[in-house]
């Protein structure tokens, strides 16, 4: 389970995505196949959410996991390598960011 809290250990992932109305449902399904099917089986993944915005320009992927090594290891593996290029010929951007969480209301 995803838990938004500043004392929990794990590391967030925040990757945002531009696409058009056009590409949108195929990118969010492009990425639910990827955590259904391979990421959220990975070691240290905790959660994830993914969330669009209403004119479909723009999703935002909330991500956890135990470790930084656990994330990048995720990302160097051949199979999301392949999923990435994929979702990169989707997007007109993309990119994952790792943040600390600093407050919680």
């Amino acid at each position: 389970m995803v838990t938004i809290s500043t004392d929990a250990a794990v590391q967030t992932v925040l990757t945002t995505f531009e696409c058009t109305p056009g590409t949108c449902q195929d990118m969010i399904d492009a990425l639910s196949e990827a955590y259904a099917a391979f990421i959220s089986k990975q070691p240290g993944f905790v959660g994830a959410a993914i969330h669009v915005n209403d004119a479909q320009t723009r999703i935002a992927n909330y991500s956890q996991w135990r470790e930084r090594s656990d994330f990048q290891a995720m990302l160097r593996s051949a199979e999301m390598r392949e999923r990435n290029r994929e979702i990169s010929a989707m997007a007109r951007g993309f990119e994952p960011v790792m943040y600390e969480v600093v407050a919680r209301f």
